[in-house]
């Protein structure tokens, strides 16, 4: 083990006098980053932004996106393609899975133009005789826009762009995937296909982005609807190949954007500006949720509420799965079964839950119950004008497109908003799809749209409507599907129905005679997460245990409560209903299961003002919450589809093999701390690999040196408002004592939280200074555990005071102020207010 000392240096004692009773300042804080210049007169603590150009080489002929000297993309003649048909036809789809042009054009010579507003401004002359004309304008240091405009449609019905990249580093973006999070080698369709393969029967591409990072610190977003592939890497190493069939629209030409950054993880940013950032969900979504499939009635929902809180489960909020009203989407509560909604609605909200409701963008047609508002929407036209392909079991969706329709049912919405609903999982919505084979699926909106953009732009207007009903102060949206920029609607993405089981995406599966191609399960989950925080989704919650062919066992169950206590949306469901306190021959939960699921929603709970500040930072830094490791440390070289960083601080290592008892970790250079057993690896330099132990109830968690993570106090039962705080303990009602943990380096730890709170730990000669400053939120004081501390200080000074010390950590709570050692950490505790206190060593 390696430990962290500091010779007792009583030279400096005069310093760190000074320095506890108000010395020289030794730290400002920035508050839009969170980072601490510990040299506040000389340095500003950010490094100037490499500049970055896009140039046109005459010749050449070729487009390129350049860093400083490094060039991370070109577009030679063959980057910038059109493809050109005999005839474009109404009848297709021009989905390029399917079909391709008969011919692609290359530039074969460009002459400039006069927009004194571009950086770049060519007309392109293309094989066959076509022309076109691209401009480059400049959006913000860092970011362009590009418009590739040809002379005439006329006989084109595709784009393709072609750049050159490198031929060693990876890939991340462009929506969910369940594979893999890095795609090098890959061939990913942008849109929903049919596919015989998988169980679902289709590719399971419910949340699409032409949005791609390299490595190397560039991005490449393509802001069109159309059908789309892109092939990374996968025809030529070092190429990446995006097609888009634009059909009869390809005379309005293409728009993409280039982005670079001196870092990957910055690159989100860019997209952020050109597409919007993030709807951020309330405070207290980030709390454990519980939902049942299916709830049996009013009187099993307020069991449900009593038995959580009887067991002492931290748990924020619960959603009511389907069938609770009349019929699919009657905007009620079925008397029969719900005989007292609001009263339950208002228990549920006095016991410290917030309350969700399933739905989706249908009205039944076939159900009695459902006639009368089926009747008002026919009768106004608030359905497509035409429709296709169905595929879901209540008919078409409405049309979000005509303002009236949407009036009409956000006023519906409205009537259980009004109620306390406070959020709402919206299934379904993915009827629109943009052909079949090739050939067109037609469908006709109000605006005068059709599947060929509607079949991404749909799930924008349908979450739209709710994202307008949610409360003044955040609610929750839980979205299966997504695309390009929905980010500003949805506040969460589930990936749909995983297989309650490890299973990985593809495996082929024999469940006691019952043969298919799993859609997968926790691993898939895994890489869902991963694959959507670079592409502008930065929250993620998948059915905690699964779905499809439910019950998980209790080692699946536990695996993947322990992956999702370490995501900033923990929601907890099965569809056979398996909640961790009813143990079944099936699933066979049992006590001890309960046990680790205790323990696991309740550290989830507790790195609330950690995942928060993630969170707010999303408007300054736009940096995934969750980040690849091989996106996080590229210098490593390596893409471990089930290892990632929470944020700056966790190196976050599921295990996700049945049986697994062990696994191997990625470790980025440095040294790091185990959460719970506080084993000290250092990486060295260079990073390693290593086997660590993970027995079934051990997530394989780790703190970075130099990193400090806020925590809430040990008891907190909600982050929702609760009627009674004297048996509901509340974030909401009494946010608390400010916890941290910290792995000190040699340059100490530092972090400033969402509400303006800052803890920081400096190193100097003879010891440690520790600073605290007050937040608008966290006023009640700090209680600070530094790990892999060594020996006992000699002193814990406030001024020239000297703080008391307790021999058991735990005493602490009943303290003031005051600090204990123990197994090698020490424990302080410091009052309200801002606060510098000294450790003597």
């Amino acid at each position: 083990m390696a430990t962290m000392r500091w010779s007792p240096a009583w030279t400096s004692w005069p310093l760190l006098l000074a320095l506890a009773c108000g010395g020289e300042s030794v730290a400002t804080t920035d508050a839009t980053t969170g980072e601490v210049d510990t040299d506040a007169d000389t340095d500003t603590g950010e490094d100037e932004p490499t500049p970055v150009f896009v140039d046109w080489d005459d010749a050449a002929l070729e487009l390129i996106l350049r860093r400083g000297e490094d060039v991370l993309l070109r577009f030679p003649g063959d980057a910038l393609q059109l493809g050109e048909v005999d005839a474009v036809s109404d009848a297709l789809s021009y989905d390029p899975v399917f079909s391709e042009p008969d011919a692609w054009r290359s530039v074969i010579g460009a002459s400039a133009g006069d927009d004194a507003s571009a950086v770049v401004d060519r007309t392109l002359e293309y094989e066959g005789g076509a022309r076109a004309r691209l401009r480059v304008f400049e959006s913000a240091p860092g970011r362009f826009r590009v418009t590739l405009t040809p002379d005439s449609g006329d006989g084109l019905a595709y784009f393709r762009l072609r750049p050159i990249t490198a031929a060693d580093e990876g890939y991340y973006g462009l929506g969910e995937y369940f594979d893999s999070p890095e795609h090098r080698g890959r061939v990913r369709a942008l849109q929903l296909e049919a596919d015989g393969a998988l169980e679902s029967g289709y590719n399971e591409a419910h949340v699409p982005v032409p949005f791609l990072t390299g490595t190397r610190g560039w991005g490449l977003y393509v802001a069109s609807d159309y059908p789309a592939v892109f092939d990374v890497a996968a025809a030529a190493q070092d190429r990446v190949a995006a097609t888009f069939g634009t059909g009869p629209a390809s005379g309005d030409g293409l728009e993409f954007h280039l982005f670079a950054a001196d870092h990957p993880l910055d690159v989100t940013r860019h997209y952020y500006e050109v597409t919007g950032y993030p709807r951020k969900p309330a405070p207290w979504a980030l709390g454990p949720w519980i939902w049942r499939d299916e709830n049996d009635d009013q009187a099993q929902v307020e069991a449900d509420l009593a038995m959580i809180r009887a067991l002492d489960l931290a748990t924020s909020a619960i959603w009511i799965d389907r069938p609770y009203a009349s019929a699919v989407n009657t905007f009620d509560f079925e008397p029969a079964r719900f005989p007292s909604p609001q009263a339950m609605i208002d228990l549920a909200r006095a016991q410290g839950f917030q309350v969700a409701l399933w739905h989706s963008p249908y009205v039944d047609a076939d159900d009695p119950a459902a006639a009368e508002l089926r009747a008002v929407a026919e009768d106004a036209g608030y359905f497509p004008p035409k429709t296709a392909l169905l595929t879901s079991s209540w008919d078409e969706p409405v049309d979000f497109t005509n303002p009236d329709a949407y009036a009409w049912w956000k006023g519906q919405v409205e009537k259980y908003t009004a109620m306390g609903i406070a959020g709402f999982k919206l299934d379904y919505g993915e009827d629109v799809t943009v052909g079949f084979a090739g050939a067109r699926t037609p469908w006709e909106f109000a605006d005068g749209s059709s599947e060929r953009t509607m079949h991404k732009g749909y799930a924008r207007r349908y979450h739209e409507v709710y994202a307008e009903t949610l409360p003044e102060g955040g609610g929750f949206l839980l979205c299966r599907a997504g695309a390009a920029g929905d980010q500003v609607n949805a506040s969460v993405i589930w990936p749909g129905d995983l297989d309650a089981n490890m299973a990985r995406h593809g495996e082929k599966v024999n469940d006691d005679g019952d043969l298919y191609t799993a859609v997968g399960g926790l691993p898939a989950a895994v890489v869902a997460g991963l694959s959507l925080g670079p592409s502008g989704f930065p929250l993620f919650a998948s059915d905690t245990g699964g779905y499809r062919h439910s019950p998980p066992d209790r080692e699946t169950f536990t695996r993947w409560f322990e992956y999702t206590a370490l995501t900033p949306v923990m929601q907890i469901g099965t569809s056979t209903n398996d909640v961790a306190w009813e143990f079944t021959a099936d699933n066979g939960f049992d006590d001890e299961t309960l046990a680790w699921y205790r323990e696991y929603t309740r550290l989830h709970l507790r790195l609330f003002p950690y995942a928060w500040t993630l969170i707010e930072r999303l408007a300054g830094d736009g940096r995934p919450i969750l980040r690849p490791l091989g996106l996080a440390f590229p210098e490593l070289g390596a893409h471990p589809p089930d290892t990632y960083m929470f944020g700056d601080a966790l190196l976050v290592a599921p295990v996700i093999d049945h049986g697994a008892r062990a696994r191997d970790v990625h470790f980025p250079p440095g040294r790091w701390i185990d959460w719970f057993t506080l084993e000290v690896i250092d990486a060295g330099e260079g990073g390693l690999v290593r086997s660590v132990d993970a027995p079934l109830e051990k997530l394989p968690l780790y703190l970075a040196e130099g990193q400090l993570v806020p925590l809430l106090r040990p008891t907190v039962d909600t982050l929702a408002p609760t009627d009674a705080p004297d048996t509901v303990d509340s974030y909401a009602v009494d946010p608390g004592v400010l916890y941290a943990r910290a792995l000190l380096s040699a340059d100490g730890a530092a972090a400033t939280l969402f509400d303006g709170a800052a803890l920081q730990l400096e190193v100097v000669d003879g010891g440690i200074v520790v600073t605290t400053t007050e937040g608008a939120v966290f006023r009640h004081g700090v209680q600070l555990e530094l790990l892999d501390f060594g020996a006992p200080p000699s002193a814990v000074l406030e001024g020239a005071a000297a703080l008391p010390e307790v021999a058991d950590p735990e005493a602490l709570e009943d303290q003031a102020a005051g600090w204990a050692h123990a197994s090698g950490a020490l424990h302080l505790k410091v009052g309200a207010g801002s606060r510098t206190i000294t450790i003597a060593r």
